[in-house]
């Protein structure tokens, strides 16, 4: 895990690819990269949601591909090993969910897919399988302008979890130092 301090020091390429870790935006990163130093995990909170608030797009459809399909486990697995550490436990739900489940899943999010030229984006933690397999049917009828604003809305819930994930093993290794 990173700290705050760490992170600044970091050279732009080890930076970019820490941030590559949070969202594969590489717009995104870039900005993130160029904002530092900085001050604390707020500050650091401020810039990612400001830098992505700035995203078109082309930038929302990079960091979707960084997403394997929700309940795609082997997908999790081969593909995006580069947000491994981060993204564990995100679809802990779909690893849960029962064979008729994730078939439903998986029709749906080919569905969706089809119909909006790319996956269903949703912030995972702490849903259900079953949840998931609701918002997705119930976003299935949205248009792609409308999925593309939620899916950007989902994203940046996602970076800002990995985030908090991040550096709050470090915050806690701290807090445990200074009893």
């Amino acid at each position: 895990m990173m700290k705050i301090s760490d992170l600044n020091l970091l050279n732009a390429n080890d930076a970019e690819t820490w941030f590559m870790q949070i969202c594969t935006a590489s717009k995104w990163c870039q900005l993130m990269t160029n904002s530092r130093p900085y001050t604390n995990k707020e500050s650091l909170i401020k810039h990612a949601t400001t830098h992505w608030q700035s995203m078109t797009q082309p930038d929302y459809l990079e960091a979707f591909q960084g997403h394997p399909m929700i309940g795609d486990v082997n997908s999790l697995r081969e593909k995006y090993a580069a947000t491994k550490v981060l993204a564990s436990n995100e679809q802990a739900g779909a690893a849960q969910a029962d064979e008729e489940t994730l078939s439903r899943l998986h029709s749906a999010n080919h569905e969706y897919l089809n119909k909006h030229g790319f996956i269903f984006i949703i912030c995972a933690t702490g849903l259900s399988a079953q949840t998931m397999l609701v918002k997705l049917e119930e976003r299935l009828g949205n248009s792609s302008e409308q999925e593309m604003q939620i899916a950007a809305a989902e994203q940046l819930k996602i970076s800002l979890l990995r985030i908090d994930k991040a550096l709050s093993a470090e915050q806690v290794f701290k807090e445990k130092q200074d009893d």
